[in-house]
């Protein structure tokens, strides 16, 4: 399947690689399906994008790659609209927000994850109502070993 995008041009997606939104992103009811793109080999940062929007894609990484210590209880509701059988088909990942010129202020959403089921392409953006998580969670807060560089690959293209 080609897709449009803004920041790769042209690419070709592997049907397998699609997720289904079946919980929806906050304010983008109507974008239904998105693909995980690496922008470099072994990043810790995925673009989720649109396959419908060349201009929507969202930064996307795991908050254990910076040792950020996550762990929430799946609601009810989410396990039933990603049809969730076990936790170990589950991914998840969380958008990232990169201020201009100021990678090491990058932020991560932690009230609001996306949760992917990798056997069945169903994900969705799960609210943690009452988790007391943050909305901006300061990424590096944890790190004092990563580099410039290292913070500026999360930085949008």
């Amino acid at each position: 399947m080609k897709i449009q995008t803004s920041r790769f041009g042209e690419i070709e997606g592997d049907e397998k690689a699609i997720f289904n939104l079946t919980m929806p992103i906050l304010g983008y009811n109507d974008e239904k399906q998105f693909i995980l793109i690496e922008s470099k080999e072994a990043s810790l940062f995925k673009w989720l994008q649109s396959t419908k929007t060349p201009d929507l894609a969202f930064l996307t990484t795991s908050p254990s790659f910076f040792g950020i210590e996550y762990v929430f209880e799946l609601p009810d509701e989410a396990e039933s609209a990603l049809e969730v059988t076990s936790a170990e088909d589950l991914m998840v990942l969380n958008i990232a927000k990169v201020p201009n010129n100021k990678p090491r202020e990058t932020t991560v959403n932690l009230l609001a994850p996306l949760v992917f089921n990798i056997n069945n392409n169903k994900a969705g953006q799960v609210i943690l109502s009452g988790s007391g998580f943050d909305v901006t969670y300061p990424l590096f807060q944890n790190q004092t070993s990563t580099t410039d560089d290292e913070a500026k690959e999360g930085e949008t293209l």
